[in-house]
C-alpha cells in the first residue's frame, strides 16, 4: 500500500477525536516550535504473549510518508516475535518517526497492544493445561462491540498458535463468523442458545428441529434447560444413535452434550457428597480431603494454610453449575448407556483455573466453549509508552532508565 505525503484533514480528524488530548495540543506545540526525531518503547507490567500486530497496523496506517514536513521515515523495531513470551516491564517493540507525527497516535497504539498480549498469553496457558481438548472462542457476548472482539480473538489465535505448536488441540474455531478467520475457519461454530430449547419445549424437540433444518452440519445439544442433564442427554442420544443415524446416509455427523449447568444448582441428581464419591472414586483416593490434595498438589496443598485455594478447588471439583463431578458422571452415563461416541462439552465460567482444575483431575471433557480468557482484572491490559530517545539522544523520565538501557532505534 502506498502511504500518502501526508494525511488528509478527515484522516487527522479520526484520529484527533480519539487520542487523549494532551496529545493533541503537544503535537500543536511541536509544529510551532520545532519537530524531533524521537523513539517509544511500549511495554505492560505483567508477563504477557506478544500479539502486537494490530498495534503496529495502527501505526503503519496513520503515519504519512512525509512526516513533519520533512522526510522522517517510521521505523518500527519488534523485540520480540508475535507469540514469544515476554517477562513484565520488558519492552515489546519500539517505534521511532516524527514526533509531531506520533504525539497522537500513542493512545490508539495502546488501546491495542495489553488487551491482545493478555488473551494471548491466558489462551495459551488454558490450551496448555488441557491439551487434549478441543477449545471455542465463545466470548462474543462479554464483548461491547467489534474493536474489543477482534483484539481478543487475535490475542487467543496467537496464543492458541503457539500452543498448538506445542502439542495442545488449542481453539479450533470462533462463535462468530467476524473473527472465524484467526482461526483459519471462514464461520463461526455454534448450534443452539438455551432460547430454541424453551421454544421447542423439550430438549429432545429442539435437537429433532435442529436437524431438520441444518442437514450438513454436527449437533451439539445443550442439555440443562430442564435441570434434566442426564436424562435429556440419554433421550437425545437413543434418538440419535438407534433412530436418526441408521436412517442417515452419510453418517458422519457427530453429536456432542453440552454442560451448561446454572452456577446456582447441582446438574440433575447430584449433591455435595454425591459429587464428593464421585471425584474421589473417579481419582482413586477415598475421600474429599485426599481429592483437593491430589488436584492441588502436594506442595499447593500445604502452603495453603487459609485454605483460599482449596475453597475455590472444592467449588471447581465438587460444587454446583459445571463441576468436575457433572461431566465425570456425564461421561459415565453415556457410556455405560452404550454412547461411549457422544462427546462432551463444557461451558459456563471456564477460566485458567478452572482449566488447570479439570486437568489436574482429568476430567473427561471434549470440547470446552469459552469466553473468560478476557483478563479478569482489565488493569492487566493496561499498556504503557514512553519516549526514551530525541534525536537520538537517550533522554527518559526518572524511573524508566532500565527498561530502556541499551536500546537502539
Amino acid at each position: 500500500m502506498n502511504k500518502p505525503e501526508s494525511l488528509s484533514a478527515e484522516e487527522q480528524q479520526i484520529v484527533a477525536i480519539r487520542t487523549d488530548k494532551y496529545f493533541s495540543k503537544t503535537r500543536e506545540i511541536v509544529e510551532k516550535f520545532g519537530d524531533k526525531t524521537v523513539t517509544y518503547g511500549v511495554f505492560l507490567r505483567r508477563g504477557v504473549i506478544c500479539a502486537v500486530n494490530p498495534a503496529i497496523e495502527v501505526l503503519r496506517q496513520h503515519y504519512p510518508a512525509q512526516a513533519g514536513g520533512t522526510s522522517v521515515p517510521l521505523k518500527i523495531t519488534r523485540l520480540y516475535e508475535e507469540g514469544a513470551f515476554v517477562p513484565d516491564q520488558k519492552p515489546l517493540f519500539t517505534y521511532t518517526g516524527s514526533f509531531a507525527a506520533l504525539a497522537e497516535l500513542e493512545t490508539l497504539v495502546l488501546q491495542r497492544t495489553g488487551v491482545a498480549c493478555v488473551c494471548a498469553y491466558n489462551v495459551y496457558k488454558m490450551a496448555m493445561n488441557l491439551k487434549n481438548v478441543a477449545f471455542i472462542d465463545m466470548h462474543a457476548r462479554h464483548s461491547p462491540g467489534d474493536d474489543l472482539s477482534t483484539l481478543v480473538a487475535y490475542g487467543a489465535s496467537v496464543g492458541s498458535r503457539m500452543a498448538k505448536l506445542n502439542g495442545a488441540i488449542g481453539f479450533i474455531g470462533s462463535s462468530q463468523d467476524l473473527t472465524a478467520h484467526f482461526y483459519g475457519q471462514e464461520r463461526g461454530i455454534g448450534t443452539m442458545p438455551h432460547g430454541l430449547i424453551g421454544y421447542a419445549g423439550s430438549t429432545l424437540h429442539a435437537a429433532q428441529m435442529f436437524v431438520e433444518t441444518h442437514s450438513q452440519d454436527n449437533l451439539t445439544v445443550l442439555v440443562d434447560y430442564y435441570g434434566r442433564e442426564f436424562s435429556d442427554s440419554l433421550e437425545v442420544c437413543r434418538w440419535w444413535y438407534e433412530d436418526f443415524l441408521p436412517r442417515d446416509r452419510d453418517a458422519k455427523r457427530q453429536l456432542a452434550i453440552r454442560m451448561d449447568t446454572h452456577g446456582d444448582r447441582f446438574a440433575e441428581g447430584l449433591s455435595y457428597d454425591r459429587s464428593v464419591e464421585i471425584v474421589a472414586d473417579w481419582l482413586h483416593v477415598p475421600n474429599e480431603y485426599e481429592a483437593v490434595r491430589y488436584v492441588m498438589g502436594e506442595e499447593a496443598f500445604d502452603a495453603d494454610s487459609l485454605n483460599i485455594t482449596k475453597d475455590r478447588v472444592r467449588r471447581v471439583l465438587f460444587g454446583t453449575g459445571v463441576s468436575v463431578a457433572s461431566v465425570i458422571h456425564l461421561r459415565q452415563t453415556l457410556d455405560e448407556a452404550g454412547f461411549d461416541a457422544c462427546r462432551v462439552v463444557g461451558s459456563s465460567g471456564f477460566n485458567l483455573f478452572k482449566c488447570k482444575m479439570f486437568a489436574n483431575a482429568r476430567a473427561p471433557v471434549d470440547t470446552v466453549g469459552t469466553g473468560s480468557f478476557i483478563p479478569e482484572n482489565f488493569s492487566d491490559t493496561f499498556a504503557t509508552a514512553d519516549i526514551f530517545m530525541f534525536d537520538g539522544r537517550f533522554d527518559v523520565k526518572l524511573g524508566r532508565e532500565k527498561l530502556f538501557q541499551g536500546l537502539k532505534p
